[in-house]
């Protein structure tokens, strides 16, 4: 008889079975987590589909041999260490009136 009273008076019939039995909790809660499942389903569903290549894509994936190796042979003769920061026209501006004043200013810092 005790331990039917502690388990009467513990959290779980406490809390937990109104909660399901009232009405609106436990359909909440109940339809909740199988709305939640589909919705779940439907994600992995659409990352199968997006997930598969096309395979005449495939075969043109398989003919770019581009490597690190290759990408850093082309670096390596570059010259990264002088370089000029170039301000791009800002919205409000014209982009050909900036590049204008950018080549008169080159000019006369030649001149």
């Amino acid at each position: 008889m005790e331990r039917l009273r502690k388990l009467w008076r513990g959290r779980t019939m406490t809390f937990g079975v109104p909660l399901l039995v009232s009405t609106a909790g436990g359909l909440y809660l109940v339809g909740g987590s199988f709305g939640l499942r589909e919705f779940a389903q439907i994600r992995y569903d659409v990352h199968k589909l997006h997930g598969k290549v096309d395979p005449a894509l495939k075969e043109k994936l398989k003919q770019n041999t581009v490597t690190l190796e290759s990408e850093y042979e082309k670096l390596k003769g570059a010259d990264l260490d002088n370089w000029e920061n170039i301000r791009g026209p800002r919205l409000w501006e014209d982009s050909r009136t900036v590049q204008q004043q950018r080549r008169e200013a080159a000019r006369l810092k030649r001149e």
